[in-house]
């Protein structure tokens, strides 16, 4: 199948990969787990179960250092398999994959979240994992939830075409020296946040009260501020999305205000290790990310700087948060050693490993063991989230990541308008209703062909 590429709302085609062959060809020139030939269309083989094996890490960099800490363990278990690192910048990753759909080289094994799940799968590039998951001694020991949340985001067959590995939160970090001196209650609620905000600023000393992310992964962050403050619960009403309700609207008309006024400049051009590696290093009040970013924050703070809390609470005194994407590992249709693939996966998903990867990304592990260890009591982030989400206190705004273009929209379509509405050259309500027209479409084709 192909990506699909009808007109969006906007009238420009939609696609799915945005970068040239050749730019992918580059990086997997020596990615020969499948011989550099494999595409979506491949059905691949199991393999000897031995030999060598290609791993994509779709968050290279950030995660590069604890992912070849669990290859290297694995190989050691296993010393016929060879795992091959690649690691493929978050912001790249769709696009590298997409293209080797197209034109071969995809790797035996890589990092497949909820977010690009749908897409993937709608290509056929992924293999269904029930029944190894069903004989595997995984069984049963990962968190129940963040299976069903992979298998819906599968695109509508029921299928699981990733095995969970860690669940993410969005997180309020803020300065508690700052917060001290400056006299400010602790940010519990978006009044008191946008009051700290304000108190915390003062451009002629380069001190601003909060630091907005501008760049790449703009719009889950945006979708988190609007629905916190509307207090809207559900992203769909009937068969339309609520992102353009006038109420969300007004969110977005208030938290985009904030750029330039209690934020750097710069900000307009943030991706998050941009956006986190500012706020380590300055004298910025607050800052909007997610658990996986806690140990940068010891790293540069200590513990005694700074605290991450769950998100504030409305004005009726409700928390309403959308849902972060499930991260996990799927498995390529096209490898040609499926049994070695299957074993390194099988391998990362296990108590120690999946414990060891999560404390270092500072994120909930998706094995039932590990999640009881005691590290996760220890990072106060990760207890606060994992209470937020279970306590009753939080309501999730799930976002339709079962659509095949969901990336898309909320990334290369829309991504370019919110730098526009923080310029001011795009109006919130304009913004918003264009990309519900690209949501409601899309909704639209998903339901015509799942019924």
């Amino acid at each position: 199948m192909k990506i699909s590429n009808r007109r969006s709302s906007t009238g420009g085609r939609r696609t799915s990969a945005a970068v040239a062959l050749s730019a992918v060809l580059a990086l997997t020139a020596t990615a020969c787990g499948d011989d550099g030939s494999g595409g979506g269309g491949d059905k691949g083989a199991e393999g000897s179960g031995t030999g060598k094996i290609v791993f994509w890490d779709n968050n290279g960099g950030v995660r590069t250092d604890i992912w070849k800490e669990v290859i290297a363990d694995f190989e050691k278990a296993n010393p016929d398999i060879e795992v091959e690192y690649v690691g493929i910048p978050s912001t790249d990753y769709q696009s590298k994959v997409d293209t080797a759909i197209q034109g071969g080289g995809l790797p035996d094994v890589g990092g497949v979240g909820a977010a690009m799940l749908a897409g993937f799968a709608a290509q056929g590039a992924l293999e269904p994992l029930d029944d190894r998951l069903g004989k595997s001694s995984l069984n049963g020991r990962l968190n129940d939830d963040m299976v069903a949340s992979l298998k819906a985001a599968g695109g509508g067959d029921g299928k699981l075409y990733s095995i969970p590995t860690s669940a993410n939160n969005g997180v309020l970090y803020y300065r508690t020296d700052l917060f001290k001196k400056a006299g400010l209650d602790e940010p519990t609620t978006w009044d008191r946040f946008y009051e700290a905000a304000e108190k915390l600023t003062d451009a002629k000393k380069n001190e601003f009260g909060y630091t907005i992310r501008g760049g790449a992964g703009s719009i889950a962050q945006a979708l988190d501020a609007m629905y916190g403050q509307s207090g809207i619960t559900s992203f769909w009403n009937g068969d339309k999305t609520t992102v353009n309700d006038p109420k969300n609207v007004a969110a977005l008309e208030k938290y985009a205000a904030l750029y330039k006024k209690v934020t750097p400049a710069a900000d307009l051009n943030n991706d998050f290790t941009k956006m986190v590696a500012q706020w380590d290093s300055g004298t910025i009040g607050m800052l909007n990310h997610n658990l996986g970013s806690y140990q940068d924050h010891v790293k540069a703070l200590g513990t005694d700087k700074f605290r991450g809390i769950p998100q504030p609470v409305g004005s009726a005194g409700k928390r309403v948060q959308v849902s972060n994407p499930v991260d996990g590992i799927g498995l390529f249709k096209s490898s040609k050693n499926k049994e070695a693939a299957w074993r390194f996966i099988e391998f990362a998903g296990s108590h120690e490993e999946n414990s060891k990867f999560n404390e270092a990304a500072g994120q909930v592990p998706a094995n039932n063991d590990a999640a009881k260890d005691a590290w996760i009591s220890q990072a106060e982030p990760t207890k606060l989230a994992a209470a937020a989400l279970t306590d009753g206190s939080t309501t999730i705004v799930q976002l339709p990541y079962y659509l095949p273009d969901w990336n898309t929209i909320s990334k290369a379509d829309n991504e370019p308008n919110f730098q526009k509405v923080l310029n001011g050259d795009m109006s919130a309500k304009e913004f918003l209703d264009t990309m519900a027209g690209q949501l409601n479409e899309a909704q639209a084709e998903w339901k015509s062909r799942n019924g």
